[in-house]
């Protein structure tokens, strides 16, 4: 968590409305859930971490705290979520142990790591079309850890097969296709040479807190900047995302996987 209080009250700004402020991490993850997953995965005593598609690595950093002994290297395009992930590694006193790359995770050479995580970033390795990148990616996630190494895989799955009408109201081109059931995905971590140590899923309360969160930039930034000329695109492109999540909402579900290498 980068910071414990309240957001400043909205004040007037050209800038534009930020996306991730109001957020700890960028997928439906609570607190006392990722306390968890960085007690199980710091138990395994890593001395070197990677988080491939990143994003600010909040997760990276929490388990470089929990684990003295491990470094870590977090991956991504995003420049400006990089830069967040360096100035809290700095803050917290983790910036000798915590590295931040940017650049595509496909390319990224030197990847081996006892564990490795992937939260929500399953498309950056390839760019093979959904359900298949989640199998390219288990592959691949595999090539990075010896036998006995932790990933933790974190993906989307239906938690029941949606309709047409539901599927039209989520994102553009939404295919029933596109995502497997929870019990197909852990078995293609399976087949990608994974035993599942651990399989949960993500609550409706972790759901609503991350869309929310998400929103609530732009809301705030709408609030104190409604006469301004991007005002229209915002005001649409929050609604655009919010009646996509409450399309979705109950039926896209979204795994943690700890897994092992065997």
């Amino acid at each position: 968590m980068t910071s414990s209080a309240a957001p400043a009250a909205p004040s007037a700004s050209s800038s534009p409305p930020p996306l991730h402020a109001h957020l700890d991490f960028n997928s439906p993850l609570s607190p006392a859930r990722a306390a968890r997953l960085v007690e199980r995965l710091a138990a395994s005593g890593p001395s070197t971490v990677l988080d491939l598609g990143c994003g600010w690595g909040e997760l990276l950093l929490r388990l470089l705290a929990a684990a003295p002994g491990a470094a870590g290297t977090g991956v991504d395009m995003n420049g400006e979520l990089l830069a967040r992930g360096r100035a809290n590694a700095a803050e917290r006193g983790l910036g000798d142990r915590a590295t931040f790359v940017e650049g595509a995770v496909a390319d990224f050479a030197p990847g081996r790591g006892d564990v490795v995580l992937c939260v929500g970033s399953s498309h950056t390795f390839g760019d093979a079309a959904p359900p298949a990148h989640t199998e390219v990616a288990l592959r691949a996630l595999r090539e990075r850890v010896d036998v006995g190494g932790r990933v933790l895989f974190g993906e989307g799955f239906w938690q029941r097969p949606p309709t047409d009408g539901e599927l039209a109201a989520m994102w553009p081109d939404a295919s029933a296709d596109e995502q497997t059931d929870l019990a197909t995905l852990v078995g293609l971590a399976g087949a990608a040479g994974f035993r599942p140590l651990w399989i949960e899923t993500a609550s409706l309360d972790e759901w609503e807190h991350f869309e929310s969160g998400y929103l609530a930039g732009k809301e705030e930034w709408l609030a104190a900047n409604g006469g301004h000329p991007d005002a229209g695109s915002v005001r649409a492109a929050a609604d655009a995302h919010r009646a996509m999540w409450l399309g979705y909402r109950g039926i896209l579900g979204f795994a943690y996987l700890t897994l092992v290498a065997c």
